[in-house]
């Protein structure tokens, strides 16, 4: 690890030079590039700095032990430093960690009723509303792409994309069939039922990252329905996009135009074509692991949420909360940061260092 963290370190400081080069600051998208990539290391290098200077006072103790003048004071010393070095270590091993490209991406989040008929639809927009909360109190942009809704409030499918720094690394592992535990509103007996809805999130991509061949597209145009007034009804602005070799469609009618609407469905089609080239590319590492990014979790239960206990578990890390009506109001983060160190400690066990 530590000759990874010197050559890591001597990079820095060569790129710390390069920004500084008139000839490369003349150059403003090397210069950018360089910034960026020096940026990246910042927090690494700090750290391991960090590490370096504890170690060399824990030297300078260490010798300071042979006087009998200064004996008491170089114990301190030496002790307090050697206490410190194994969490800078435990630090530097999680920051070396690869970090996921996507993760600060806007997300795009799309929710499905499963089984329950209308109550899994009621339950998929208590889901829509949660996350739309949590990106509220991130201070996130949220835009609906898609959405059709039932005639008492539910939804049976919804896109929509959510915008800001960290939305991807904050949301990724949300990706599965949730499971709520209640009594329907329509349910006169009081039974507890039980319905699912699925929840798919895809980072929003580059164009450069994924390329679309145009020909491989079938485009179809309809008339939007719902929310949206009369104009929706009037027009056929709504986009439906099929991607013929994969046969991946997605659809928007949320914009006001039709071209708005084409260019909000690419980005769709993009992140799932993204996502599908990642899902092959990793399908033998990703079945190994408890936490399982993108489309590998679709099929599996990954969390309930108990009505009756006012409990939410998440069943990949075995990790229960019992404040559900907060936690629907978009108090997530607890949950979020307990899959986040559930994700660290697998990578770290897979010797990614």
């Amino acid at each position: 690890m530590f000759e990874k963290l010197e050559e890591l370190y001597k990079k820095y400081l060569e790129l710390t030079d390069l920004i500084s080069d008139p000839e490369v600051i003349a150059d403003q998208a090397s210069w950018r590039k360089y910034m960026k990539e020096q940026s990246s290391m910042k927090d690494v290098v700090d750290k391991y700095l960090e590490y370096k200077k504890v170690v060399e006072d824990m030297e300078s103790a260490k010798e300071m032990l042979e006087d009998p003048d200064l004996k008491d004071i170089a114990e301190e010393e030496y002790y307090g430093c050697k206490e410190k070095l194994p969490s800078l270590e435990e630090e530097l091993k999680i920051l070396l960690l690869p970090k996921d490209e996507n993760d600060d991406s806007n997300v795009i989040i799309e929710i499905r009723g499963g089984a329950g008929g209308e109550e899994a639809a009621l339950f998929a927009y208590n889901l829509y509303r949660m996350y739309t909360m949590y990106a509220e109190l991130k201070r996130w942009q949220v835009e609906v792409i898609d959405l059709n809704e039932t005639e008492i409030g539910g939804v049976k499918e919804i896109s929509f994309m959510i915008k800001g720094k960290g939305a991807y690394s904050r949301l990724k592992f949300e990706s599965g069939v949730h499971r709520v535990q209640r009594v329907p509103e329509t349910e006169a007996s009081g039974r507890i039922h039980t319905s699912t809805a699925t929840v798919a999130v895809l980072p929003e991509v580059e164009d450069v990252e994924v390329e679309i061949n145009q020909n491989d597209l079938r485009i179809d145009t309809y008339r939007a329905s719902g929310a949206g007034g009369q104009h929706v009804n009037k027009t056929s602005s709504a986009i439906r996009i099929t991607h013929i070799p994969t046969g991946i469609v997605v659809s928007c009618q949320n914009e006001r135009s039709q071209l708005q609407n084409k260019e909000t469905a690419m980005k769709m089609l993009r992140s799932k074509l993204y996502e599908k080239q990642v899902e092959e590319r990793d399908s033998e590492r990703i079945n190994t692991r408890r936490l399982q990014v993108g489309s590998g979790a679709r099929s599996e239960k990954i969390r309930t949420y108990n009505y009756p206990q006012s409990r939410v578990t998440d069943h990949r890390i075995n990790y229960t909360i019992y404040q559900l009506e907060t936690f629907l109001n978009g108090g997530i983060d607890e949950m979020v940061e307990a899959l986040i160190a559930a994700d660290r400690a697998d990578r770290l066990k897979e010797g990614n260092i």
